[in-house]
């Protein structure tokens, strides 16, 4: 496999409009050092390849494996607003799925077990294959279900156990705010959120949580490798129901007045 990175350093450097001397200070490096990477006369270990990844906005893999001489000018226009992910699923998703002996599409459900390694296994047949299945007849037919697992407690009344069933998002662009997803990320893995765009930022979304105690935070959307949009839940206990001082003042009323009434009838009788 050809390797890309020398060349690509030099064509985002000369992007960007930096000298090699400014982009080594910006990443702590030497210029000598930085050079003999855009140069490919030196590699740089994965500490320095991290730094690069960050500071030019580029996924990893690609800085290393894709020819950017290549790239449309779209395309460096998503680099330019710090969006280089697909944001719009024009480019093809690969979802790797499982089908039922009938052929027909199965809610592949990701154990806790599992989950840790989901990153790395979404898109690997291996890993999807013995995944346990199930069908569930109310969801629409032309649409793709997996099943996550929830831990923790900033989602209630999602609580920690419990598998959320989750609709396949193509196109991001399609993400409503305020509703709640499950966002693949690489460094988190799988998380449970309610979703907010930003006005003006495309490259970055807000997660929140349902819980006041979790503060909401941003998140770049170039971490982000799948969307899956909430469809319902599934628990091992019943969420507790909390009332509010109004509401229950309202039942104490309710029941006086009932009270009330039923002394009035008993004393019409007598």
């Amino acid at each position: 496999m050809e390797i890309y990175l020398a060349s690509n350093l030099k064509l985002l450097r000369k992007y960007r409009k930096m000298s090699q001397e400014d982009v080594a200070k910006e990443l702590g490096l030497t210029r000598s050092s930085y050079s003999g990477y855009e140069n490919g006369v030196a590699e740089p270990g994965i500490e320095n390849l991290v730094k690069m990844s960050k500071f030019y906005r580029i996924p990893m893999d690609d800085l290393l494996k894709r020819n950017m001489n290549e790239l449309t000018e779209s395309d460096w226009q998503a680099i330019e607003k710090g969006v280089y992910a697909d944001v719009k699923g024009r480019k093809l998703r690969v979802l790797t799925a499982m089908v039922s002996e009938e052929n027909n599409d199965v809610i592949e459900m990701v154990p806790q077990k599992a989950s840790a390694g989901y990153t790395l296994g979404y898109a690997d047949p291996d890993y999807i294959k013995v995944l346990p299945t199930f069908q569930l007849p109310f969801l629409k037919k032309d649409r793709k279900y997996r099943s996550f697992p929830i831990s923790g407690d900033s989602m209630p009344p999602v609580s920690s156990g419990s598998h959320v069933v989750a609709e396949y998002v193509q196109n991001w662009e399609t993400i409503k705010n305020n509703q709640p997803y499950i966002i693949i990320t690489k460094e988190e893995g799988i998380v449970f959120k309610i979703v907010n765009k930003i006005p003006g930022k495309e490259n970055v979304i807000q997660l929140s949580s349902t819980n006041p105690l979790y503060e909401p935070y941003l998140l770049d959307i170039n971490e982000v490798i799948e969307i899956w949009k909430f469809v319902n839940y599934i628990a091992h206990d019943l969420p507790e129901v909390t009332i509010s001082e109004n509401d229950l003042l309202k039942s104490v009323k309710g029941i006086q007045k009932q009270v009330n009434e039923i002394k009035s009838f008993i004393k019409k009788d007598y």
